[in-house]
């Protein structure tokens, strides 16, 4: 199939996203890009890149109309695409996962392929048109290709338990950040979270989105057992994620501890704070996330692989850190 953008006569982009864009000015400029490079079919560089994949991170939405992040994890190959239009995942939700009651046929669902040795990564948006107990099967709507910012380097060892992936774990869940949920989200470097628009189930340019969100560990604050904040730095400006907080402030967050293997899956409400001194103090932030937490499920020992650590991603050293964003409100304080 000739590579050639995106083909349809409406834009790429939903009005959540637009409204975004035309907000900061970039509008006309990422309107051209995305035609450019957002498809709504697989290439042939990504099709081979699931194939190689060991675990692929997914957004769906509940029959509450609660988003989650979830992660799919399976031998190199379990993700392959028979043509440019669908993509089949042959492995089944890990043990206590939302995904395991959210992947009906014509469900909406997000997925991100990222590759964690080299931060490459590609995102495909569709919908599951077939499952069983294998897997199931997504036609494709949108795919698109995403920079490598903000992802840390890890070396992927999977463990014999990627064959076993219902395997019954501990889980806790709870309506707020218990101490070790609280303490997870404080070292984290990096997280995944899902959201959605869907208002014309025949519009390709909405649905569910998965993204990658990485900081020096720390960059998220816990501000308490029911309310997290995190900083938006500079993207691809194509505003997936924020465009679909604009209309449904409904995100699904997920945690991943890759040393030992224990999962965090929050669901909840973001907003958007666009300027003011925690901006400000905030280097490399342009806008600052808060989630409202409404829902925790945290599963020990849940991933069938380990993330070793090796190296941070070099624009980090361009972003700042909650300490400095506290000592700013404090001297703000005390010249009030």
């Amino acid at each position: 199939m000739p590579d050639g953008g995106w083909t349809h006569d409406y834009s790429p982009f939903h009005r959540g996203e637009m409204e975004i864009q035309q907000r900061l000015g970039v509008r006309n400029l990422v309107e051209g890009v995305g035609r450019r490079v957002v498809r709504d079919y697989l290439p042939e560089q990504h099709r081979a890149f699931y194939a190689q994949l060991p675990f692929l991170v997914a957004g769906s939405v509940d029959h509450a109309g609660r988003p989650w992040a979830s992660i799919l994890a399976g031998r190199p190959g379990f993700a392959h695409s028979p043509d440019p239009r669908r993509l089949i995942v042959d492995t089944q939700p890990l043990y206590a996962d939302p995904l395991g009651q959210n992947w009906d046929i014509g469900h909406d669902i997000g997925l991100l392929g990222i590759e964690l040795s080299t931060r490459r990564r590609n995102r495909l948006n569709g919908r599951v048109s077939a499952a069983d107990e294998h897997g199931f099967e997504i036609s494709v709507q949108q795919s698109f290709g995403n920079c490598p910012q903000y992802i840390q380097t890890r070396a992927i060892t999977m463990l014999p338990a990627v064959d076993d992936p219902g395997r019954v774990r501990p889980v806790h869940r709870s309506e707020r950040l218990d101490h070790d949920s609280r303490a997870m989200i404080g070292r984290a470097d990096s997280f995944f979270i899902a959201s959605v628009y869907s208002e014309d189930r025949n519009d390709f340019v909405q649905g569910v989105d998965v993204s990658h969100r990485g900081g020096n560990p720390g960059f998220v604050l816990v501000e308490d057992t029911t309310r997290l904040i995190f900083p938006d730095f500079a993207g691809n400006k194509h505003f997936y994620t924020l465009g679909n907080i604009v209309l449904n402030p409904r995100v699904g967050l997920l945690f991943p501890d890759f040393y030992s293997g224990d999962l965090l899956y929050l669901t909840g409400r973001a907003e958007i704070i666009w300027d003011g001194p925690d901006v400000d103090a905030f280097d490399g932030a342009e806008r600052l996330v808060p989630c409202d937490v409404e829902s925790v499920i945290r599963v020990d020992g849940s991933l069938p692989f380990r993330g070793g650590f090796e190296s941070f991603s070099p624009v980090l050293r361009r972003t700042g850190n909650w300490q400095e964003v506290i000592a700013a409100r404090r001297s703000l304080n005390r010249a009030l």
